[in-house]
């Protein structure tokens, strides 16, 4: 695996999961508590062995490259390790990165500087575990050129992805984004495979191929230009998911949407979730704060009856649920939940206070904000719909540090 750099592109702004990202990249978004999106895909490297890795960082970047810098920094530099943020620095020409592909075309400086004969290209924003280890001996097994990480889904399904034709030996005939008419897997007419946007170049094929392209008048990505032209001139294979993450069905989500987001985490509490976060031998790392525990006080209080509960959540250090109760639900560090307010089926991110007598349902909210008490979200959607972002399913979202007032409670 020290053959290989890696390149992992977390530059995306994530416009589907505003207002999530108004203040940050997709990929720096909090998922499950105390981690952030990136995290999956940056701990499948580090457990697949890899040891060179550059993240390539772009749209409100601060977030994420301060959590890459105190929480990823573990690798030694003595030994030639790294884990490395990455901003655009315009060595090529003035402009922001204007695909997938031109995203690393930009950065060849670090191919020519590392001399890898392998180039592992990877989405910072996808969650699911992954040994890049099998697909590196897969290339080699093929005598590839290049090998394209690909998950099987319903045939009725994948349209909404790009879409890859194989023959009997995966080898890719063709590459086709959101088709109407999606290939089936050979011999199974029910399947498609789509791309995982996961891809293993040979270092020198894929450098001259970014360089013509570059040329061109294309969109600079790597699905919609560089694949195709590579499977007309070069040796490309479909490399089937091998999922680590162990459970009947293959877990990958690219949690590009409100509703998807919040589905993923509200899976996170259930008794047997599809992700399992508790595997010791597949660890997902992440920058952790210096929280005390997760306190829950009062047990009953004979002049209110009171009491101080999570049912079925995952609850984070530094929180204190003081009187509160929270059911299915996924609390990040510092959340308070003060006395008679009930949190259900909501995703609460760090530093935000629910004061006395509040009621949430099905609400995702972002960093820092302060509920009034009394205050009642996820029960009229016309009123939350006023002053909150509210998807078609009803999901209430209340952006990172929004200042609440007491009039918007249901008192009046």
């Amino acid at each position: 695996m020290r053959k290989i750099l890696t390149m992992v592109l977390a530059g995306g702004k994530g416009e589907r999961l505003y207002p999530l990202t108004e203040h940050r990249a997709k990929p720096a978004v909090p998922f499950g508590g105390k981690y952030r999106i990136i995290d999956f895909t940056l701990s499948n490297c580090l457990n697949s062995g890899l040891r060179r890795i550059a993240v390539l960082i772009q749209y409100k970047s601060h977030s994420l490259d301060r959590h890459i810098r105190i929480g990823w920094n573990i690798l030694n530099a003595e030994l030639g390790e790294y884990l490395a943020s990455v901003p655009p620095q315009q060595r090529i020409s003035e402009d922001w990165y204007r695909g997938t592909a031109d995203a690393v075309y930009q950065n060849l400086f670090l191919l020519d500087n590392e001399q890898p004969e392998f180039l592992l290209v990877l989405a910072g924003d996808h969650v699911y575990k992954m040994n890049y280890a099998d697909m590196y001996n897969f290339l080699l097994a093929k005598q590839a050129d290049a090998v394209v990480g690909a998950i099987e889904i319903p045939l009725a399904e994948a349209s909404r992805f790009g879409v890859i034709g194989v023959d009997e030996n995966y080898r890719i005939l063709r590459f086709d984004e959101k088709p109407q008419n999606p290939a089936p897997i050979p011999n199974d007419p029910t399947h498609a495979f789509v791309s995982m946007g996961i891809y293993l170049f040979r270092a020198p094929i894929i450098r001259e191929r970014l360089i013509e392209d570059a040329k061109e008048n294309s969109a600079h990505d790597f699905g919609k230009d560089i694949i195709p032209r590579m499977i007309r001139e070069n040796r490309v294979y479909a490399f089937k998911f091998q999922d680590e993450n162990k459970k009947a069905v293959k877990y990958w989500r690219d949690i590009g949407t409100l509703d998807a987001y919040w589905e993923a985490n509200m899976d996170l509490v259930a008794v047997d979730p599809l992700f399992n976060l508790y595997d010791q031998e597949w660890p997902i790392r992440t920058y952790q704060g210096q929280y005390p525990p997760a306190k829950f006080v009062f047990a009953q209080d004979y002049q209110g009856g009171r009491m101080g509960v999570a049912l079925d959540s995952i609850v984070c250090g530094g929180c204190i649920i003081s009187g509160g109760r929270v059911q299915n639900s996924v609390l990040s560090p510092n959340v308070r939940v003060q006395d008679h307010a009930d949190v259900r089926e909501s995703v609460v991110m760090e530093n935000v206070v629910i004061g006395e007598h509040a009621r949430i349902r099905r609400a995702i909210i972002d960093k820092d904000v302060i509920i009034p008490p009394k205050t009642e979200i996820g029960y009229d959607l016309d009123s939350d719909r006023r002053r909150f972002t509210v998807t078609e399913s009803g999901l209430v979202v209340i952006s990172k540090g929004m200042k609440l007032h007491a009039s918007f409670d249901s008192s009046g």
